[in-house]
């Protein structure tokens, strides 16, 4: 039987074939991602550099001598590789496990083709088992607690981090989501919010899934 770390390293070398000659490359943050950056680094000849979502990410890149540039120095970026925490067949996820949702969702938001890496654990029929990680503004912790309560979630202060944002993360369980895009929208309209880790608005264009026969792929259903 495949072991999860093994289904990781499968997805994101997978990945690689997305990856074309000349391309700045965005790059995700967390376990998977991290398998995909090695994996980027046997091809890191080809490409005219990396567009990292986290600090984290950023120091992997260059341990590699991979070139790191800044989101802002390409007007749109080709791909972006990336993990998550849940994905669903509609190719809706939540994000935000290594605290870089904010990051991740701009770099998503830039790009042309996002493809999600993940193992099969993180397929669901539903989004919510994994607690939404909320980026919020610090004065507005005690607010954010009381709206996230509101809509059916327990929030819990995620102790002793700070994201790369200077701010803090909320992660609110027992959410139920049956409207990923509408739950999205609404939980970005509360004040001092800086984002949320659902991304719906912006889902991944596809998903390759580590198995324990190989890498499955799942798009968009037209």
């Amino acid at each position: 039987m495949t072991t999860r770390e093994e289904s990781k390293k499968a997805v994101a070398e997978a990945a690689l074939d997305y990856v074309e000659t000349g391309m700045v490359v965005g790059v995700g943050t967390g376990s998977t991602a991290n398998y995909f950056i090695d994996a980027l680094a046997k091809v890191k000849n080809r490409i005219d550099g990396a567009v990292a979502s986290s600090e984290t990410t950023a120091i992997r890149l260059r341990q590699h001598h991979i070139k790191v540039l800044e989101p802002d120095s390409t007007d749109e970026l080709p791909l972006y590789v990336d993990g998550a925490d849940e994905a669903t067949r509609q190719l809706a996820l939540i994000k935000g496990g290594g605290g870089a949702l904010t990051r991740e969702k701009i770099v998503a938001a830039a790009s042309r083709k996002f493809v999600c890496i993940v193992d099969q654990s993180k397929l669901v029929e539903s989004l919510g088992r994994f607690p939404l990680p909320v980026e919020a503004i610090p004065l507005a912790r005690v607010y954010l607690a009381r709206q996230l309560a509101s809509i059916g979630g327990r929030p819990v202060l995620r102790e002793g981090f700070t994201t790369d944002n200077g701010n803090l993360i909320l992660d609110v369980h027992g959410l139920d989501i049956p409207d990923p895009v509408a739950l999205e929208s609404s939980i970005d309209h509360f004040a001092g919010v800086v984002s949320n880790g659902l991304f719906a608005r912006r889902p991944a264009d596809l998903l390759l899934i580590g198995t324990d026969t190989g890498v499955d792929k799942l798009e968009p259903e037209l």
